[in-house]
């Protein structure tokens, strides 16, 4: 429990500490809910999210590639990829890799991001390998700043 907490503090650390880059911070619901976190890194971003699922909670953090960024409207829009992990807890603690890719529109009007995305990821559950998340798409609504 003690080494989650450090895990937890220091993404949440590193990621409040580069307050000069565009942010965004809200909700991002499929098979559990999650508080979700994102910070531009130039052109890519990182994604630090905090959710509860399955009678547990989870710590996950992606660095996201942008792969495209077409202007068909006033607002951007971004198709993105990138490699991740994650740290669960709920009968056991979990660590596990993953992956996701998804979409997302930030409004050029109002400050507000949403995302569609899958997240598949691999996780060690009682010395065990699992599937889990990637076949619910997460619908992510965020507070761009």
């Amino acid at each position: 429990m003690k080494k989650l907490l450090v895990v937890l503090s220091l993404v949440l650390g590193i990621s409040a500490a580069a307050v000069a880059q565009p942010r965004a911070i809200g909700v991002r619901g499929s098979y559990g809910a999650e508080i979700s976190y994102q910070h531009s890194l130039g052109s890519n971003f990182l994604e630090a999210d905090l959710g509860w699922w399955d009678g547990g909670f989870a710590v996950a953090g992606v660095y996201d590639f942008i792969l495209a960024s077409p202007q068909w409207t006033a607002g951007t829009w971004n198709v993105y990829a990138g490699p991740g992990a994650s740290i669960a807890a709920g009968g056991g603690v979990s660590v596990g890799v993953g992956a996701q890719i998804g979409l997302e529109y930030t409004f050029g009007s109002i400050p507000l991001q949403l995302s569609l995305d899958l997240r598949p990821n691999i996780l060690t559950i009682n010395s065990g390998l699992h599937f889990l998340g990637g076949f619910w798409p997460a619908l992510g609504i965020r507070y761009a700043f």
